[in-house]
């Protein structure tokens, strides 16, 4: 196939909204859509040269994994070694383990089923893994394990219909995707990580190299522009809480595969990403993308609060710097058969296999190795993240509709606590503050505890998903049938709801009088007044450097980044009793951090276990609750 310049500067436009994302920089909320335009880009590119190799009668399975190895792997594991001494320097016993694990997953592409099993994409947590950003390559390798094959059987049985068949996949693969997002047994991350929901991306791009078989792209200026404009939308409006993947990624996708069939030589679209500066940016693309994951990772790691924007900025263009080493001494001298030793296939296919198999030992070792990794600092440092481990209330199991007794202390409950993650913590907060308190939880992440009126858009849009309404539908179908609870406690930032719909403030009172209309009295625990920064990070490093427990104090100003949670609850406050954790928290408006030797938070926004025992035992939570409803 024919080298097109514009093609590379696609991949600068795909590449950095990617880094200006991760680096943290609210304009490119939607900046994780760099990632489809890049699976777009690979399925256009890989099939043009398969097609070119059938046409040709030259094709070679050998031939084209070589080529995949020779493109992937150099770099890959260059990154990789590099982030070892900077994890066994700077991580703590838990988080080395999980790197072992993200290092074996790299080796074996196996990446996006261990980030989906762990976290989602957006979680608090992600932003501290090196080796996120490698599940878009190992989604890239699954694909084409099969493909190909795929590829070479329809080219010898199907002829021209080829790119029927395969358009028919595409389709699959996105009704797919769709269903799976809405079904309520299939968790969202499932859909974020996995090939199946993704591979009608890669197909996207196969189609168009089908399209321009017989002849290089169309000249159309107004599609061209009109895809470019596409995917620049995505980039700046979309953010963490849009759907995705989801309808929400056709605008990206398909605004790639309109650059790619219509921006010829002669467009101003091709013009415009043929400058040298795009072209320069796209042909050290893959390093740039391998390396900036790691440095902010490492930053964030190493640092008290989050990095400054100057600082995210400069390590921006630090990856930058690193892929251009990368890709002119790494990547493309092996890539030509021109770097020593690596001239043949077998010499490339063992060096391979030795660093593989030394990455994997070396993450084996990480996984299962916990004494020599707990020396000295490193114990404090196992001890500390303990108390800030992830504080799920009664059980690590209460979420979902579980009635087992790990998520009840009675079979004739008087409390209900029902919500999100920001239920789960303060559950722990009310049994403390009554040990022998008869209390039912109810949570799901990421669920705000909202009944889903006849209405059923908001589905679709997003304000809450099938498997959400699913669950508040349980809770409320066992509240009907439960007598005995008299308090129904509710919390949750209410965040999809408030900004992804116009009438939150609706949403959450008609719940409330639905449930007050069976007799029960509703309170609502406001979230945790936040910073902007990983508040239990900060806690942990400033207790490991002696620093004053007030280091990571704060100044509350309407909840930081919840303000939009404490506005809509200072409305419903007129009708609902609000317990407010600011006032617990943050007294004189000053928010404290660690009391009393105790860790408060344990990520940016969430209570530890300790840190909810605190404060429900100190302020009384479960009288609170009563007192509080009494007063309506």
């Amino acid at each position: 196939m024919d080298y097109r310049r514009e093609i590379d500067g696609l991949r600068a436009v795909a590449v950095l909204p990617v880094i200006f994302f991760h680096a943290g920089f609210e304009a490119f909320g939607g900046g994780f859509v760099g990632v489809d335009v890049f699976f777009v880009i690979s399925g256009y590119l890989i099939t043009s040269i398969l097609i070119g190799d059938l046409k040709n009668g030259r094709f070679s399975l050998m031939r084209f994994y070589e080529r995949r190895a020779r493109r992937i792997l150099p770099a890959l594991f260059l990154v990789v070694v590099c982030c070892i001494p900077f994890a066994l320097a700077w991580m703590s016993p838990a988080q080395i383990k999980d790197f072992g694990e993200s290092v074996i997953a790299v080796v074996f592409f196996g990446s996006n089923i261990l980030f989906w099993r762990e976290d989602g994409y957006f979680g608090a947590s992600v932003e501290l893994k090196p080796l996120l950003h490698t599940w878009s390559l190992a989604v890239e390798e699954q694909f084409y394990l099969l493909f190909p094959l795929l590829l070479l059987a329809l080219w010898k049985c199907a002829g021209r219909k080829a790119l029927w068949v395969i358009a028919l996949m595409s389709v699959a693969s996105f009704v797919l995707c769709e269903w799976a997002r809405l079904n309520g047994d299939i968790s969202n991350s499932a859909v974020f990580y996995l090939a199946p929901t993704r591979a009608w991306e890669l197909l996207a791009g196969s189609i168009c190299a089908f399209a321009l078989t017989a002849r290089q792209a169309w000249r159309n200026d107004v599609l061209s522009v009109a895809g470019l404009l596409l995917i620049l939308t995505s980039v700046f409006l979309f953010d963490e809480d849009t759907p995705f993947p989801s309808y929400y990624a056709l605008l990206p996708v398909g605004g790639t595969v309109l650059v790619i069939l219509f921006a010829s030589h002669e467009t101003l679209c091709a013009r415009l990403l043929s400058l040298p500066i795009f072209v320069g940016v796209g042909l050290v693309s893959y390093s740039a993308y391998l390396w900036h994951q790691p440095l902010f990772a490492f930053a964030r790691l190493r640092s008290l609060f989050d990095p400054s924007d100057l600082l995210m900025l400069g390590l921006s263009a630090a990856s930058l710097g690193l892929a251009y080493l990368s890709w002119r001494f790494v990547e493309t001298p092996l890539r030509v058969d021109k770097a020593p030793f690596f001239t043949t296939r077998t010499r490339l296919c063992v060096a391979s296999s030795v660093v593989a198999a030394s990455l994997a030992a070396l993450g084996a070792i990480a996984i299962v190795s916990k004494d020599w990794l707990s020396i000295g600092p490193k114990a404090q440092f196992a001890e500390l993240e303990q108390r800030t481990s992830a504080n799920r209330g009664l059980s690590s199991t209460c979420n979902g509709f579980i009635k087992t007794e790990s998520c009840s202390t009675s079979h004739t409950p008087e409390f209900l606590v029902w919500g999100d993650s920001y239920a789960m913590h303060i559950t722990l907060g009310i049994v403390s503050s009554e040990p022998k308190i008869k209390i039912q939880q109810f949570t799901q992440s990421n669920c705000s505890p909202i009944l889903l009126p006849k209405d059923r858009d908001l589905i679709e849009t997003g304000v809450i998903t099938k498997n959400c309404a699913n669950f508040n539908s349980q809770v409320t179908t066992w509240l009907k049938d439960t007598p005995s609870v008299k308090y129904v406690v509710m919390s949750s930032t209410y965040a999809v709801p408030v900004s992804r719909s116009g009438n939150a403030h609706l949403l959450i009172s008609e719940t409330i009088d639905f449930v007050e209309r069976l007799g029960k009295k509703v309170v609502i625990f406001s979230p945790t007044p936040s910073s902007g920064y990983n508040i239990g990070h900060c806690a942990i490093r400033s207790v490991l450097g002696n620093w004053d427990e007030g280091t990571c104090d704060f100044l509350f100003t309407n909840g930081g980044d919840k303000h939009a949670s404490f506005t809509l609850l200072k409305k419903l406050s007129a009708r609902t009793p609000i317990i407010w954790l600011n006032d617990m928290i943050c007294p004189r408006s000053i928010c404290d951090v660690i009391q009393d030797g105790n860790l408060i938070y344990r990520d940016k926004g969430h209570l530890s276990s300790e840190g909810s025992a605190f404060l429900g035992k100190t302020f009384n939570w479960a009288d609170r609750v009563r007192s509080a409803s009494s007063k309506k």
